[in-house]
């Protein structure tokens, strides 16, 4: 029953949802309000972004030194900006640094902006609490927007992620991250763990056709 589901969201939504994403759209959440390109990942149509979202409210961010490597549209990071946390948001794509720049003055937020192939070009600090939504289905991405999307074909995103992650925790830094059932877990179980990590499930939402799952990243 859930392939069948499926396969009839990918001949009747998909096509629709590629068509009206090719174009800049307005996307709003609560009293954020974000301008998303076509190069860019939209939150309004795929769970995660919300979902992990919805998980950080519940956290208290003010003064927090707070990291959204891959921040794509910026609603997280500019969530926590508004919430007087000190935030750095990264991203690999030229485009969705552009627009988090864009996003965060018509937000009215300070956010500390740098294109980074996850941390390349972050300075060496130490952050209270990092989320990541990250690309986990496993292809090698070709385009700006792939970036969002695909990992690598054999999941290298998740081991360069977890190779880099020490030099950025403290003893008591909260490291959240967002997956789906679709992808990989077995391989990014396996990542973290090859360089002191544990993934410790803290959430679920089942979605009519996924399942999503909120990781804390821990030390192991």
């Amino acid at each position: 029953m859930k392939t069948a589901l499926k396969n009839i969201v990918a001949h009747t939504y998909k096509p629709f949802l590629e068509k009206y994403l090719s174009k800049k759209r307005i996307y709003t959440f609560g009293k954020i309000r974000l301008q998303i390109p076509p190069e860019v990942f939209h939150p309004g149509f795929f769970t995660s972004t919300q979902f992990l979202l919805r998980y950080i409210r519940n956290l208290q961010l003010n003064g927090k030194r707070f990291l959204e490597p891959g921040a794509g549209n910026g609603l997280i990071s500019i969530y926590a900006a508004k919430h007087r946390a000190k935030v750095t948001a990264t991203d690999i794509n030229p485009v969705a640094i552009e627009y988090l720049k864009i996003n965060s003055v018509e937000n009215n937020v300070q956010v500390s902006i740098i294109q980074s192939d996850l941390f390349e070009n972050v300075p060496l600090q130490q952050f209270d609490i990092i989320a990541i939504n990250p690309p986990y289905y496993k292809k090698n991405p070709q385009t700006l927007l792939d970036h969002a999307w695909y990992c690598g074909e054999n999941g290298e995103f998740f081991f360069q992620l977890f190779a880099q992650l020490p030099g950025y925790l403290h003893k008591t830094s909260e490291v959240l991250m967002v997956l789906c059932e679709g992808c990989d877990i077995g391989m990014i179980k396996n990542a973290a763990a090859e360089n002191g990590f544990i993934l410790n499930c803290v959430d679920t939402k089942q979605t009519l056709i996924e399942k999503n799952f909120i990781y804390k990243i821990e030390w192991s």
